[in-house]
């Protein structure tokens, strides 16, 4: 049998799509009733509201999306930002309904440290290097929340700073655009949901994976899953470093389990040479 060189991954924020509630309806009708009575109404009703909603939406779309995947075929298993939890849970590393728990908890936890603060965001610093960016956000008194792929680089923080950096960028020929979230997300700004997530995530069972797990704010396999987890609420996104580790370790295929294809798009960047397919790439080749 030929060595396995897929590796599954799951999107984060910014990737729910129009038909994701009715592809867990049909696929994971029991996932759609413990979602909604944990979070005590349908997450994706309001899934654009706030984080709170989006994330326990977009982990149900992803299982859902997890069972077209023929798992035999997988190198590893990765995610961005909240998928790096459905990948833990896709994987058997935390059973799933602790992972939904773990979820909805983290969505909460991150929407009260966005309202406890400074108005907050995130800025896109486009077709600029990983320094440059670095260099912007330094400058700027803002963090560096995601290094997505080549020329795509997520500035967090204080709004007003965010402005600031955004104008210092277009002076040097930079193109920026600003993201509709309601927080700075992966930016000291979520410091006080860091320990409570802690604290809750150290009383869940973690088990060894079915799957290798490779966390995107620490490129490698996860070594300390609460930890980790806790630490990457306030620590940039290093997909595009991570996504570079796994083709170093052999991956040339990568399934973009949804919903959307935000990562399927980041990892052609990444990698052009790659084989990219989405859910509806699979659903195509099956019908």
């Amino acid at each position: 049998m030929a060595e396995p060189v897929t590796v599954a991954l799951f999107p984060g924020q910014g990737s729910l799509t129009p038909a994701a509630r009715e592809a867990v309806a049909e696929h994971r009708p029991d996932l759609l009733e413990r979602v909604c009575a944990l979070v005590g109404e349908d997450p994706f009703e309001r899934a654009g509201e706030s984080t709170r909603f989006a994330q326990p939406a977009i982990f149900c779309a992803s299982l859902a999306g997890w069972g077209s995947v023929d798992q035999r075929e997988l190198l590893a298993v990765t995610g961005h930002s909240l998928g790096e939890l459905t990948a833990l849970a896709a994987a058997g590393a935390l059973d799933e309904g602790d992972a939904l728990e773990l979820v909805v908890l983290r969505g909460r936890l991150m929407d009260e440290a966005a309202a406890g603060g400074a108005p907050g965001g995130m800025l896109a610093v486009l077709g600029s290097t990983p320094e440059a960016a670095g260099d912007l956000a330094a400058e700027h008194g803002v963090a560096v929340a995601n290094d997505n792929a080549p020329g795509q680089v997520v500035l967090s923080g204080d709004r007003d700073r965010l402005k600031e950096a955004a104008r210092a960028a277009r002076e040097r020929g930079v193109r920026t655009m600003r993201l509709d979230v309601a927080g700075a997300f992966h930016s000291p700004a979520m410091a006080p949901a860091e320990t409570p997530f802690l604290d809750v995530l150290r009383t869940v069972d973690v088990h060894e994976p079915r799957i290798p797990v490779c966390s995107s704010s620490s490129p490698g396999l996860f070594a300390d899953v609460p930890l980790q987890l806790a630490r990457a609420l306030t620590r940039p996104v290093r997909f595009r470093e991570t996504v570079e580790a796994l083709h170093r370790f052999g991956a040339t295929r990568f399934v973009d389990v949804g919903p959307g294809d935000v990562l399927a798009r980041l990892v052609t960047r990444i990698l052009p040479a790659a084989t990219v397919v989405t859910l509806e790439d699979l659903h195509g080749l099956a019908a």
